[in-house]
């Protein structure tokens, strides 16, 4: 079993990882589809809107659909649509053609991220450590490459399906054999089902969305200040604080890869300090960012905070997933599909709510906005505890391995 798992962490990481690339290929891309396709400024916002909302429908259906089939079997066929959507994207001819293209890849990237996470949930639970930060991690090294081979495609002046036909080449079928070995059907669901019906019990826990909700809010702002940092760092630092074009490029890719350092070692900090600790910190770091760019003379201090924001968001998401996994035991899944919507919630929030409020007042005070909103975090931060909590009906959940400070795992 040791072996098995540690393949189906690897096998997991590396979707995570395949994802990152395929992500950060489309949105760094933006341009470049808005010149092929002939899509008007006022349109635009309706074709990216359309990837979240469609997202947010496939994290939905992903609830239902693993009710029937295991989370790895729709992790194994949604990666390949994502991956070929992505280069639909690239070849197609007409707004039909990029409007359906970004409807499949938006679908499949909701199923696509509910079924990691479910896997990561999962598997965290079978090591009794924390590890969900480090399949983040991965989704961010994808994304520094891909953001990477994005820049070469533009330096380049390839054609988008030039840029994506080798990743997709490569990906797509390392994917789908690396899916061989994950590892699904025995986290904390599957063992409080298994003891419910030894009992002659109900095998289906029940998603409280009163319990839950905290944890939807934590969620949603953090990808509210994500989307801050990857829609308004460059027109800040250039509008704002002075900068030159090409500096104004810098913070997204600092920004991606403090997210990387931090997922990287934020498990052993988890393992260490708790996930309480960890998330509070992690929400302090990030306050403290978006005042220090709020209030930054200039660029170089600018890019200070969007470091800090970097070190302080990523820790919030992974272990907003897992503490989902734990909250519910006996439907971890379900709790997982749902709390993934409000990733894209956070995402069509952010850049919007940056943007009104930079035009009506000034981005200076738009970036407190997301300041507060971070800090609200700390309010629910005993929602990542690892202690045994109740139901709605007032049974006490069965204990979860405690992976904030757990040393039993392999």
């Amino acid at each position: 079993m040791t072996d098995v798992l540690r393949r189906g962490r690897a096998s997991l990481a590396f979707s995570f990882f395949a994802q990152g690339v395929a992500f950060a290929l489309l949105v760094t891309r933006i341009p470049a589809i808005q010149d092929r396709y002939g899509i008007s400024d006022a349109l635009l916002p309706a074709f990216l809107a359309a990837v979240p909302i469609l997202a947010g429908v496939g994290s939905v259906c992903t609830e239902q659909l693993v009710k029937r089939v295991p989370p790895s079997h729709v992790l194994r066929w949604s990666q390949p649509v994502v991956l070929l959507a992505l280069l639909g994207v690239g070849a197609g001819d007409g707004l039909w053609a990029i409007g359906l293209s970004l409807a499949a890849f938006g679908l499949a990237v909701g199923s696509l991220d509910a079924s990691m996470n479910m896997l990561g949930v999962s598997l965290q639970h079978r090591y009794g450590r924390s590890i969900m930060l480090g399949f983040h991690a991965a989704f961010s090294l994808g994304g520094i490459v891909g953001a990477s081979l994005a820049w070469v495609g533009a330096h380049w002046d390839l054609a988008l399906f030039v840029s994506y036909l080798p990743v997709v080449v490569v990906l797509l079928p390392a994917a789908f054999v690396g899916s061989r070995w994950y590892v699904d059907g025995t986290g904390p669901e599957a063992e409080v089902k298994a003891q419910a019906q030894g009992e002659g019990g109900s095998d289906g826990g029940v998603v409280g969305f009163k319990l839950l909700l905290p944890l939807c809010v934590v969620m949603a702002v953090a990808y509210i200040g994500d989307s801050t940092v990857s829609n308004w760092s460059a027109k800040y630092l250039q509008d704002v604080l002075g900068s030159s074009e090409q500096l104004a490029t810098v913070p997204y890719n600092v920004y991606m890869v403090t997210t990387l350092i931090g997922r990287a070692v934020g498990d052993f900090g988890v393992r260490r300090f708790g996930a309480v600790m960890v998330v509070r910190a992690g929400a302090v770091v990030a306050a403290v960012g978006f005042a220090v760019v709020a209030g930054a003379p200039g660029a170089w201090v600018g890019m200070l905070g969007f470091t800090l924001l970097g070190f302080g968001l990523c820790v919030i998401v992974p272990q907003t997933f897992a503490a989902a996994g734990r909250l519910f035991p006996g439907a971890a899944d379900a709790a997982v599909a749902r709390l993934n919507i409000f990733n894209y919630v956070g995402f069509l929030i952010g850049s919007p709510l940056v943007g009104a409020l930079g035009d009506a007042w000034s981005y200076r005070g738009a970036m407190l906005v997301p300041m507060v909103l971070v800090l609200v975090t700390l309010v629910y931060a005993k929602s990542f505890a690892s202690e045994p909590s109740r139901y709605g009906d007032g049974h006490e959940r069965p204990r979860t391995a405690d992976v904030g400070r757990g040393s039993n795992g392999l």
